[in-house]
């Protein structure tokens, strides 16, 4: 197919199927298509322990060089994984190398982003802070968190086990009221 590259062959999008753009890229290279999925490296909370994992950069999306003339565009329709050539009107969207040059040059740079960053707001879930919200402030080794808690109108620092915290959902924002004075609990 396309993996011997020709000049005229054009990188293109392909839509994935949801949750399957890894399989959608392996089989695509199994039929010997060129295919590039940018990923990138995120840290999330696994049973109280900070797990990193490889997560697509545009998930649902993948990128395939093509060639017009001699690449046969009918059997990426019918591709495990694959939903759809992204088109505009009736031609292909076609993606410039140079754009493709430009994620894979910022992808291999990126750093690992971190579950949870100082200052975000989480829920205790477990002991005798349960249900109360906090402040994280830094992780303390892989499976401990080091949380701030108003707590008697002073704040504590807090030492708990990561299983035991979640992250809070943002606050929503207050109605708006006619009279913006003072409020009192």
């Amino acid at each position: 197919m396309s993996e011997v590259t020709s000049p005229a062959a054009c990188w293109y999008l392909i839509q994935s199927k949801p949750k399957q753009d890894e399989r959608a890229e392996l089989n695509l290279r199994n039929q010997g298509f060129t295919c590039y999925r940018p990923t990138h490296k995120v840290e999330v909370l696994r049973r109280g322990r900070r797990v990193q994992l490889e997560e697509s950069l545009f998930p649902g999306y993948l990128f395939i060089r093509l060639d017009r003339m001699q690449d046969n565009w009918f059997a990426i329709r019918s591709t495990r994984g694959v939903s759809r050539l992204v088109c505009f009107g009736q031609d292909p969207a076609r993606v410039s190398a140079g754009i493709i040059y430009s994620i894979k040059t910022l992808a291999d740079i990126e750093p690992v982003s971190p579950a949870l960053h100082s200052g975000d707001r989480v829920r205790i879930t477990e002991g005798p802070f349960s249900d109360l919200e906090a402040i994280f402030l830094r992780p303390d080794g892989d499976e401990r968190a080091i949380l701030l808690l108003n707590l008697l109108h002073r704040e504590q620092k807090l030492k708990v086990p990561l299983r035991a915290i979640k992250p809070s959902s943002p606050p929503r924002a207050a109605p708006t009221r006619a009279f913006a004075g003072p409020t009192y609990a």
